[in-house]
């Protein structure tokens, strides 16, 4: 890979890895649809005009079901999720638990018809995978954190059921234009439950910082950075940024806001991410060449 195609890496590794650290960050002045809003409405706002000047907007009037459905999907139902369950987990298992979701998302591929081809070393990779999850939520599974549990594996559901209707569904859409088109929309849906929990003080200014790094690094240049990445390095070594992203959360948390290490996290990092390359590895060859294009958190 050439010197560009590794800054774009590190780039999109760090762009996509501190999510669940400004999401923590947020949402302890800021109601879960205003965190929404804010994200959503700067991403849009960034990636509309790379979207119109390109004039591929209009081809997703021919796919809007698939296309409301890809928004609810990877942005409406999830960024809700993830951001309510943050306000009682830590930005490292949240982290963590999402990176299982290229494991569902294989398996859910077969279970629907698709051409997945399962080998042993695929099954064991998701059956590992499931159990460095199990071993991370084992012992939040009481009181109000098991709610916040279920929530993340909702959002691991729902990351791993949009790249089927994308695969599917908008093959001859193009990224941005996709992307700006779903933002927007979600931006659209939050805005009135934002307007009625808008917050009466200003929030402090690391919330602000969270808000905007949010909305223009994490989702709006995120995508421009990732699009010029597939071009340069290929869809199967772009991809592998997946799996740098849990351990850049990790790092985030435990550096910025004090979160323990715990050995717990260590062995569960070590079987999910181990999973996850062995799980999404196309038979006979070493890296994934399935190109993950969404929105992830």
């Amino acid at each position: 890979m050439s010197r560009r195609g590794w800054v774009l890496f590190a780039l999109i590794s760090v762009m996509w890895g501190i999510p669940y650290l400004l999401i923590k960050v947020a949402v302890s002045e800021v109601s879960v649809p205003v965190l929404v809003f804010a994200r959503t409405a700067i991403g849009a706002a960034l990636l509309l005009p790379l979207a119109l000047r390109g004039g591929q907007l209009g081809m997703l009037r021919r796919h809007w079901r698939p296309v409301i459905a890809f928004a609810f999907l990877e942005i409406l139902a999830p960024w809700w999720l993830l951001s309510d369950a943050e306000r009682t987990l830590s930005s490292s298992t949240a982290g963590l638990l999402i990176a299982a979701a290229p494991i569902l998302g294989v398996l859910l591929a077969r279970m629907t018809g698709g051409e997945e081809r399962l080998g042993r070393t695929r099954w064991a990779g998701m059956a590992l995978g499931l159990v460095g999850a199990a071993v991370l939520a084992g012992p939040h599974l009481e009181g109000g954190s098991a709610w916040s549990i279920t929530e993340v594996l909702l959002t691991v559901l729902a990351y791993a059921l949009a790249p089927l209707i994308a695969d599917r569904y908008l093959r001859d859409v193009p990224t941005i234009p996709l992307t700006a088109a779903c933002l927007a929309f979600a931006a659209l849906v939050y805005a009135p439950a934002a307007a009625w929990t808008w917050p009466t003080a200003m929030p402090s200014g690391s919330v602000l910082v969270a808000l905007a790094g949010l909305g223009v690094l994490c989702t709006g240049l995120a995508f421009v950075v990732y699009v010029e990445l597939i071009k340069e390095a290929g869809p199967s070594r772009a991809l592998v940024s997946t799996y740098v992203n849990p351990a850049v959360a990790i790092a985030a948390g435990v550096l910025v806001l004090q979160e323990p290490l715990t050995a717990l996290i260590v062995v569960s990092f070590v079987l999910i991410l181990a999973g996850s390359v062995l799980a999404t590895r196309a038979e006979g060859e070493v890296t994934p060449a399935r190109e993950l294009e969404d929105v992830r958190s």
